[in-house]
């Protein structure tokens, strides 16, 4: 069902990802211990030792050593200095270290540390060590934090109506907004660290009972078997992860909004966080679920399914239309009214290029212009864009180097690629619509049927995580298939998608409202 992945069942341990690394263990001396963590962080500045002085063990030294910048300073002398500076208790029975976590660092988390290598860990984690000299272990608190972006509204989701607020870079902001939505047991997280430099921590989550178990194992293997120095943002895990690297289609969506993300996860897909970015993965995902917006299932089913209708036709639009125009000014006039024929050679007379390069001229100054608006500061960025494109398009008409027919062609492909919910699948159009343009230029509307045929084929041998790229229509699922399509009233819509969601298939038990009948 997976492929080639699927071989290993995941329990196999693989040797070449093991490296074998000698473990030291922390001294009794804690001045020596400080020492070789200062050495390990290359006697960085921003490693601060801070020494402490206790009532209940008087003579011993202490200290709590940290990474400047990562972590909260205002909890470590709250809970973690004040605390230990101010005890004077009697120890009791259990161990110094035991008092220490369970007595006197009032943090939510405390855990001994005996090795060096572990100590740095923690460190580079954000939380903070305490030493006592005359101890082989210190206690690691969880003191993780420093200045983050807060939550705000979506930049590149936006909807009218629904949530206008969007994922952080910090993953556990993240976990709790999808926490908030989905407020229910069966709520699921697996926590991997990716990275042998970055150890960038990557969380897996999924509801159960309604996630396929087959595709959350392979998930959780494919993850696992990453062995690469650091992951930067989600789309690392994407290209490792995907079922198939050579496709100019997506296979796992994006997405900044929690809602939509929660609603993925009731539908029986996966979401994948990674630290440091606010865009999480959803898998698995077909070719329909890239045309579906959040703003869906918040307006009524009439004005969503029209809405949705319309982007399949924009995409359509995106993808062809260059390339028949250039097929039927060069190939097939005969399939154009006299009139509009005889308009469009008046505007053509003079053109030094054939349609072909005109448009591949047109296309490629477009998409310049908008990489340079993207690059160009904010505040000027839209502007040099739009002047350029009306400046640029009206000169190349008066110079005679482009025709008006034209102009308007590829501007009307370039807002039609706007329509697409999911950038990632307004790039594969972008991508698609430069080859259909090539077999346009060479051989007509059959070499554009040729390519729009290998395309099909291509998507229907498609999977992601094991589910038909192409479902519910390649295989047919008669439960779902219209609801891919139009946007069904949620009374109506019964049935999760059968090929994601085989474990508990039914969202609801369905029907018309009593007081519709």
């Amino acid at each position: 069902m997976f492929g080639k992945r699927s071989k290993d069942d995941g329990n196999t341990p693989l040797k070449s990802r093991k490296q074998i690394h000698s473990k030291t263990p922390l001294a009794a001396n804690m001045a020596a211990n400080l020492q070789t963590l200062s050495e390990k962080l290359g006697g960085s500045s921003d490693f601060v030792i801070r020494q402490l002085r206790c009532d209940a063990m008087p003579g011993v030294e202490m200290a709590v050593a940290y990474i400047k910048g990562i972590v909260e300073e205002e909890t470590i002398h709250d809970n973690v200095v004040n605390p230990v500076m101010s005890w004077s208790a009697p120890l009791g029975k259990g161990s110094w270290t035991e008092t220490l976590r369970q007595r006197i660092v009032t943090t939510g988390y405390t855990k001994p540390v005996s090795l060096v290598e572990d100590a740095l860990n923690k460190l580079l984690d954000g939380e903070c060590l305490i030493f006592t000299n005359g101890l082989r272990e210190a206690v690691a608190a969880d003191t993780s934090g420093g200045e983050q972006r807060s939550v705000a509204e979506p930049n590149t989701q936006t909807v009218i109506r629904g949530p206008q607020y969007s994922f952080t870079e910090n993953i556990s902001t993240n976990v709790g907004l999808l926490r908030r939505i989905i407020r229910s047991p069966d709520f699921r997280i697996r926590t991997y660290t990716v990275g042998r430099k970055t150890r960038t921590r990557v969380e897996l989550l999924y509801v159960h009972n309604i996630a396929n178990p087959k595709v959350v194992e392979e998930i959780d293997k494919r993850i696992r078997d990453i062995d690469i120095d650091g992951i930067l943002e989600s789309n690392y895990i994407e290209e490792f992860i995907s079922d198939q690297t050579f496709t100019p289609f997506p296979t796992m969506m994006n997405t900044e909004r929690p809602d939509t993300a929660a609603a993925a996860m009731l539908d029986g897909q996966l979401i994948i966080l990674v630290d440091g970015t606010p865009f999480v993965l959803v898998g698995p995902a077909t070719f329909f679920h890239f045309f579906r917006s959040a703003e869906d299932n918040y307006q009524r089913f009439d004005i969503s399914t029209f809405l949705r209708l319309l982007r399949y036709c924009a995409f359509l639009v995106s993808v062809i239309l260059p390339s028949l125009f250039i097929a039927i000014t060069t190939f097939h006039q005969e399939m154009l009214p006299t009139t509009l024929l005889i308009s469009l050679a008046a505007q053509r007379e003079g053109i030094p290029f054939p349609a072909l390069v005109e448009a591949l001229l047109m296309e490629l100054t477009f998409e310049t212009l908008r990489e340079a608006g993207v690059r160009m500061p904010r505040a000027i960025g839209p502007a040099i864009s739009i002047v350029g494109a009306l400046v640029l398009g009206q000169s190349a008409v008066q110079a005679g180097v482009v025709s008006p027919a034209m102009v308007i062609v590829v501007s009307f492909t370039a807002i039609s690629n706007f329509v697409t919910p999911q950038i990632s699948m307004a790039t594969a159009s972008r991508l698609i619509r430069f080859t259909l343009m090539l077999l346009a230029g060479f051989l007509g509307i059959f070499g554009i049927m040729a390519g729009l045929l290998f395309l099909v084929i291509h998507m229907t041998g498609l999977r992601s995580f094991g589910v038909p790229y192409m479902s519910p229509y390649a295989p047919v699922t008669k439960e779902t298939w219209l609801d891919m399509i139009v946007r069904m009233p949620w009374w109506a819509r019964v049935y999760r998608l059968v090929a994601i969601s085989s474990v508990n298939p039914h969202r609801q038990r369905g029907g018309r409202p009593r007081h519709q009948k």
